[in-house]
């Protein structure tokens, strides 16, 4: 699968491009305010690093249907208003709990919900478990993959519009790109590794 990095051209979306473990993995990377004028042929999978300004992405809203028109796949992560600017999604708000882990009995409240999916042969729930940042309800014909007992959705893969989307709400390249929470990294390798296999359903 060839694989395009969307950038919004903050430092932790260089740092995540730029990491020597990350970089085979992409075909090119894309500045979201020049996608515009961007020829998608060459792509199989949007990868859409985490808290993009979703302005940059409202206004590219047609581009990125017409590529899922094609059959094209994105990767959403969490931050970037997806609700915005793709059918078919509701977000929530929720309370993002920092510091969780830090409580007595501490439990991050994930569960997998799907755990048959081929992604969790690349990834543990260990490996996705940080904080996330409210609920995602997906489209019609949606898989729920993991959920969260207060915010439910918050990683999912789905049919849409001729092509595939899978979204969540963890920000992983703000986490790596700012050098902690090692979780972020282990997210992002394993998603890429299971990316340039197919990412098979």
């Amino acid at each position: 699968m060839r694989i395009a990095f969307v950038d919004g051209g903050t430092y932790y979306h260089h740092a995540t491009y730029h990491d020597p473990a990350f970089t085979p993995f992409f075909s090119r990377n894309i500045y979201v305010c020049d996608m515009v004028n961007e020829n998608l042929d060459d792509v199989d999978c949007l990868y859409i690093a985490s808290r993009q300004n979703a302005q940059d992405l409202i206004s590219v809203k047609d581009l990125l249907h017409a590529f899922l028109a094609r059959g094209g796949m994105l990767v959403v992560m969490g931050e970037s208003g997806l609700h915005q600017w793709l059918d078919g999604i509701m977000w929530r708000n929720g309370v993002c709990n920092f510091w969780w882990w830090l409580e007595e009995n501490a439990n991050s409240g994930l569960c997998l919900t799907a755990p048959d999916h081929s992604l969790f042969r690349y990834l543990t729930l260990k490996d996705c478990t940080w904080h996330h940042h409210g609920g995602l309800t997906p489209p019609s014909g949606g898989r729920s993959l993991i959920e969260a007992e207060e915010d439910g959705c918050i990683l999912f893969d789905a049919p849409l519009g001729g092509g595939r989307v899978l979204a969540t709400t963890l920000d992983p390249c703000y986490h790596h790109g700012s050098y902690f929470m090692p979780n972020s990294t282990k997210f992002i390798a394993g998603l890429l590794r299971w990316l340039k296999d197919g990412a098979p359903g």
